[in-house]
């Protein structure tokens, strides 16, 4: 952070004082029902019942600078070009603040002030962070977000090719800015030893602009929101809203798609929910197909959390409190990303069982319980046909999609994303039905190639039982019939032991997935891999 200077430090006085003399329904123009005031460490933001009004803060931290007037000016009117895109339900107009420090108004003539958002206020109970702290969030919230980010992510512009915007060196600076803020802006007694592991960690990273780099020529970098957390969403007329994203800093807002989806995951957990957080991963990846992002997702997921962690530095340094509970917040950053930084959980978990089983039922629950991220075959089939995943192929069975070549194709695909996953080091979970030796091979080589437990999931109900959820299935993935299911029975080769690659078979009934199987499956995952020959 740079110092702060006399002018800086009279410009914040007189910014504060303009904002409580704001206390005052006269200054508005407008009608209100109560006024209330919110501050970060950036802006202030007064609430009046019908709009808001947000106020640029004249700081200079570096990678932001609002530090005159003619800058917050600017800024102002790109954030609400910025956010239009995203909210023109919220984001209205830049209104000039006039008068005086002592007796400022919104409305009429004179020396302009300040300059203000004015947006639509809608109610604080609409963010997804209340929700989080209200322990109201639920899971189709999660996947809500989850489709809503995918798609700003398809639809944003793409950074060219030789931009500097998501190079190594913007990427790396941007890294190495955020440890260099949180040694000058955290006292050494209060940094928590997770703080010099990260550090190491990074000097470790092998491969990395080569990494970057690939993102880039694969044109992943893209003008995103930049600051994509859960106080940043709201849910509005059942619409998942972003808004407030990043204006002041065109590099932190082209980012790679992966890092932005990285803050989501990481505000998640952060915030007491893990399981949500690998929800909304997986959810993101199979929306997005984006699964070669996943070699960088652990390193952007630190980077974010590092972010945050700088941001309360940041606070505490503006309230000077030396208070120990303060520091609370930032330790708990710094020690979730040295907790990601350190995690290898490799593994390959299959489902196997006919349609109606419950695979994918088990599969989701999985995700969440375990953190894992799962890879469904018949959304995998659907997005290589360039369909929707709801769509109906109208294909009999065993032509069109489901044609012998197709699925042949379809487990082939689910190969590679699996090996994708596997290489970054984390659990993947593989649902399809698996109901032939070759369709297992082409996946359990990986085990033995990532040197990794291969547990399978064998799910199974009474052929009644599943004759009955087929029928009753509706907006599902699948397209499996009663024709399909008899022409399953006919065809399916049962699950061997000895299978290459299969490190132990966990069967779950019609009862579903109990705790006792989820205490199995982790056993096996962290059971040395089983390496059979294979038959000739």
């Amino acid at each position: 952070m740079r110092p702060q200077s006399d002018n800086n430090s009279n410009a914040a006085a007189a910014t504060r004082a303009l904002v409580q003399a704001l206390d005052n329904a006269a200054a508005f123009g407008h009608a209100i029902s109560g006024l209330q005031r919110i501050e970060t460490h950036i802006s202030w933001i007064i609430l009046t019942g019908e709009f808001a009004y947000k106020i640029k803060k004249p700081v200079d931290f570096g990678f932001l600078d609002y530090s005159t007037l003619a800058l917050r000016r600017a800024c102002c009117e790109e954030e609400l070009r910025l956010n239009y895109r995203f909210a023109p339900q919220i984001y209205l107009r830049v209104v000039a603040i006039r008068g005086s420090l002592s007796s400022p108004r919104l409305h009429g003539d004179g020396r302009v002030i300040e300059y203000a958002v004015q947006m639509r206020e809608f109610p604080q109970q609409s963010l997804f962070s209340y929700h989080a702290t209200a322990a109201t969030l639920r899971a189709d919230m999660v996947d809500a977000i989850a489709l809503r980010v995918a798609g700003l992510h398809r639809d944003a512009p793409v950074a060219a090719a030789n931009s500097d915007f998501g190079s190594p060196r913007s990427v790396q600076h941007w890294s190495e800015e955020n440890l260099a803020q949180l040694r000058n802006n955290v006292p050494a007694e209060r940094m928590p030893a997770s703080f010099d592991r990260l550090c190491q960690w990074y000097d470790e990273i092998t491969g990395l602009p080569e990494r970057l780099r690939l993102r880039q020529q694969h044109g992943c970098i893209r003008e995103c929101h930049g600051d994509l957390h859960l106080g940043n969403m709201a849910l509005l007329d059942g619409e998942v809203v972003p808004f407030d994203c990043i204006e002041f800093n065109p590099e932190l807002r082209w980012i790679d798609s992966i890092s932005e989806a990285a803050f989501v995951a990481m505000d998640l957990q952060a915030r007491g929910y893990p399981h949500f957080c690998w929800r909304f991963i997986s959810g993101y990846l199979e929306s997005s197909a984006d699964y070669a992002g996943v070699d960088l997702l652990r390193y952007y997921f630190v980077y974010r959390a590092l972010v945050r962690a700088k941001v309360e530095a940041l606070r505490l340094q503006a309230a000077a409190s030396t208070e120990h509970e303060d520091y609370a917040g930032l330790r708990n950053y710094l020690d979730l990303a040295a907790q990601w930084a350190g995690s290898q959980n490799a593994g390959l978990i299959l489902m196997h069982g006919l349609s109606g089983s419950g695979k994918s039922t088990v599969a989701a629950a999985l995700v969440e319980i375990l953190g894992a991220i799962r890879l469904r075959s018949d959304v995998v089939r659907k997005r290589m046909f360039e369909l929707e995943i709801d769509a109906d192929s109208e294909s009999a069975p065993g032509a069109g999609i489901y044609s012998a070549d197709a699925t042949t194709q379809t487990y082939r695909r689910l190969r590679e994303y699996a090996a994708d996953i596997l290489a970054a080091g984390f659990l993947v979970i593989v649902d399809a039905t698996f109901l032939s030796r070759s369709q297992r091979q082409v996946l359990l080589e990986l085990a033995s190639a990532h040197r990794c437990a291969g547990v399978v999931v064998d799910c199974n109900a009474p052929l009644d039982e599943l004759r009955r959820r087929i029928r009753e299935r509706e907006n599902d993935p699948s397209e499996a019939n009663l024709q399909v299911l008899e022409r399953q029975l006919e065809q399916q080769q049962p699950v061997d032991p000895a299978e290459a690659g299969i490190t132990g078979i966990v069967r779950v009934g019609s009862g579903g997935l109990g705790d006792d199987h989820t205490q199995r499956i982790r056993e096996l995952l962290l059971a040395e891999p089983v390496t059979v020959a294979r038959p000739e």
